[in-house]
C-alpha cells in the first residue's frame, strides 16, 4: 500500500470516519520484511528487489524474528543524531566503516506465523504488531503512532531536526489492500516531493548536467538548475552499469539513455513547467 500525497494533515474524522492512525513518516527504503525460519530473510523493495545482500545486519535481525512473520516497515540509517537517507546508497563497506547505524522501523503486521491478517482492521494489526514485537531488540522497532492528531503534528515538529519528513496518516478500520491504498492512507511533507524515472544523462556520462525525467502522468522534462558536482558524481556511479550508447534526442541534443530506468524524487512546478532533482530513491 502507497500513501498519496496530500498539501496538509487530515482530521480525526478526514479518512471517511473512525478515527486515523497517524505515523512519523521516515526517510529511507520501503521494504517489506519476511522471516523464513532456516532460510535467509528477504527485504523486498518497492521495485521487488531483495535488499537482504547490501544490509546484512537488518538481514540478520529480521533471520532471528519467528517464521511466517511479514512485517511492512522503513530500512533507516542514523549518523551524528539524524537520520541519513544518503548512507543507505553507499556500498555495505564503506558504511561499516564509518559511525553508521541501521534500522528497521516497522509500521504494520501482514503476516503472523501461519496466518494472514491483512483483512484485519489497522488497529487490530497495530497490536498484533506491538505484541509481535513486545520483546526483540534494536535494529527492529515499531515506528510511533498516535491517535491524537495534536500530538502527531508536535511529535513532527520537534523531531524536525533529526530528520523525520512528515506524517503518514490511515484510516484506523483501513485493511490492507495489495492492489493500493486508496485514499485511505495518506502522506503529508513539509516541502512534498514527486517520484520520478530517470530516462538520461545529458553532458559528459561521467559528470552529467542534467537528467531527463519522465513523471508519473507521462511528461518528459529536464531537470533544472544544472547538478552539482556532489550530485553529478552520485548520479553517474548510480547509472554507470545501466549507460547505452549515446543519441541525438531532438529536444535535449546529445543524451545518454539508460537500459533500466533510475527512480528519483525531484520537486516539480506546473508553471513554467520544470523538474528540481533532489536525491535518487535507490529502492
Amino acid at each position: 500500500m502507497r500513501p498519496a500525497a496530500v498539501p496538509a494533515v487530515p482530521p480525526p474524522d478526514g479518512l471517511g470516519g473512525g478515527g486515523v492512525q497517524y505515523e512519523l513518516k521516515l526517510d529511507g527504503f520501503r521494504c517489506l520484511a519476511f522471516a523464513r525460519g532456516d532460510r535467509p530473510a528477504y527485504l523486498q523493495s518497492r521495485s521487488g528487489r531483495d535488499l537482504a545482500p547490501e544490509f546484512p545486519p537488518i538481514a540478520a535481525a529480521v533471520a532471528r524474528l519467528p517464521e511466517g512473520l511479514v512485517l511492512d516497515a522503513e530500512l533507516v540509517a542514523w549518523r551524528a543524531g539524524r537520520f541519513a537517507f544518503e548512507e543507505l546508497l553507499r556500498t555495505r563497506q564503506a558504511r561499516a566503516g564509518d559511525d553508521v547505524a541501521l534500522g528497521l522501523i516497522a509500521f504494520d503486521v501482514l503476516a503472523l506465523p501461519g496466518r494472514d491478517v491483512r483483512r484485519l482492521p489497522l488497529t487490530d494489526r497495530r497490536r498484533l504488531l506491538l505484541a509481535a514485537l513486545a520483546d526483540v531488540p534494536p535494529p527492529i522497532q515499531p515506528v510511533m503512532a498516535t491517535t491524537d492528531r495534536a500530538e502527531a503534528l508536535d511529535w513532527m515538529e520537534r523531531l524536525a531536526a533529526t530528520g523525520v519528513e512528515g506524517l503518514v496518516c490511515k484510516a484506523a478500520g483501513s485493511a490492507y489492500r495489495a492492489q493500493g491504498a486508496g485514499r485511505v492512507w495518506v502522506k503529508y511533507r513539509r516541502t512534498d516531493t514527486v517520484d520520478a524515472l530517470v530516462r538520461a544523462l545529458t553532458g559528459p556520462a561521467n559528470r552529467p548536467h542534467a537528467l531527463v525525467v519522465e513523471l508519473d502522468d507521462g511528461r518528459v522534462l529536464l531537470t533544472t538548475p544544472r547538478l552539482t558536482a556532489v550530485q553529478a558524481a552520485q548520479i553517474a556511479e548510480a547509472a554507470h552499469p545501466h549507460l547505452a550508447p549515446p543519441v541525438h534526442d531532438p529536444t535535449h541534443g546529445t543524451v545518454h539513455p539508460l537500459t533500466t530506468p533510475l527512480r528519483t524524487e525531484l520537486t516539480v512546478t506546473a508553471r513554467p513547467p520544470s523538474a528540481t532533482y533532489v536525491r535518487l530513491r535507490g529502492d
